[in-house]
C-alpha cells in the first residue's frame, strides 16, 4: 500500500534498518546466556517481556532534544540506560551488584548488541533489494544506529545496494529530525518527491519524513506495529 503514488513514479526507495531490514532474533536468548557467564540466573520469558517493556518506554516513548547532537557516545548511553533499566527488573541489585558492575554490564551489552553475527536479515530482505535495482530504483538507508552499521550491512551481504548511507553517529542528526531527511537529499541529490521511505515508526518513519516532503509507508514486523501499512517488502513490488 504505497501513499498517493505507484512504485514506478518515484526514482528511489530509502529504508530505515532496524525492525525494517534486520533484527535480533534471539536477543532474549543471547541476555540470558551473558547473564549466566556472569552467575546471573534470569528465565527467558521475562527477559524478553522486560526487553519489549524497555522498548516501548524508551525507545518509542523518546523524546528527542533539537539541540543535542547525535554521537556515538549518546548512542552507547542510550542503549545503557535500556539495558540498565532490564537489568534492575531483572533484580541485579537484589542480587548485591555494584554500580561498578552495573555500568560495566552495559557496556558490555551494548558492544555485544551493536556486532554483525547476531544480526538477520528478514526473509523478504536480499529478493527485494534484487527487485527494486532490477527496477531500476536507486536504493538508500536513513538508520537512527551505531557506528557498527556499514559493517552489519556488509556482512549480512547488502551494503552494496544503497547509496546514500545515511548514519545518526556518523553525520550527528536522528530522526525524528526532519534534518537527517533533507541530508538524505543533498547527498543523493533527488527531490523530496522522487523518493519513498520506508520504516517500522511513526514517529521516526512516517512523521519525520513527511516533514521533509518525503511519502513514507510503515512497515509492520511484529504484532505491537499497528495502524496502516505493510506487512512485507513485497508488497512495494
Amino acid at each position: 500500500m504505497l501513499p498517493h503514488k505507484t512504485l514506478d513514479q518515484y526514482k528511489a526507495v530509502f529504508f530505515d534498518v532496524g525492525d525494517t531490514l534486520l533484527t535480533i532474533p534471539a536477543a532474549r536468548v543471547i541476555m540470558q546466556q551473558f547473564l549466566a557467564s556472569r552467575s546471573f540466573h534470569r528465565g527467558e520469558e521475562r527477559i524478553g517481556e522486560l526487553f519489549t517493556e524497555a522498548f516501548r518506554l524508551f525507545y518509542y516513548g523518546k523524546q528527542i532534544d533539537p539541540f543535542e547532537v547525535c554521537t556515538p557516545e549518546s548512542d552507547r548511553a542510550f542503549w545503557m540506560k535500556l539495558y540498565r533499566y532490564i537489568l534492575q527488573h531483572l533484580g541485579v541489585e537484589e542480587e548485591r551488584w555494584t554500580e561498578e558492575q552495573i555500568h560495566a554490564c552495559c557496556h558490555e551489552l551494548y558492544d555485544l548488541f551493536t556486532s554483525p553475527e547476531h544480526y538477520a536479515l528478514f526473509e523478504d530482505v536480499k529478493e527485494c533489494m534484487a527487485a527494486l535495482k532490477n527496477r531500476g530504483l536507486r536504493l538508500g538507508i536513513i538508520s537512527n544506529f551505531a557506528p557498527t552499521l556499514r559493517s552489519i550491512l556488509e556482512h549480512k551481504g547488502i551494503l552494496h545496494y544503497f547509496d546514500p548511507v545515511i548514519v545518526s553517529t556518523e553525520v550527528g542528526l536522528e530522526k525524528p529530525d526532519p534534518a537527517i531527511f533533507r541530508l538524505s537529499l543533498e547527498r543523493s541529490g533527488l527531490a523530496a518527491e522522487d523518493v519513498l521511505y520506508v520504516g517500522d515508526h511513526d514517529l521516526n518513519d512516517i512523521w519525520a519524513p513527511a516533514q521533509a516532503g518525503i511519502d513514507a509507508v510503515k512497515i509492520k514486523r511484529y504484532d505491537y506495529h499497528t495502524g496502516d501499512g505493510i506487512y512485507s517488502l513485497r508488497e512495494l513490488l
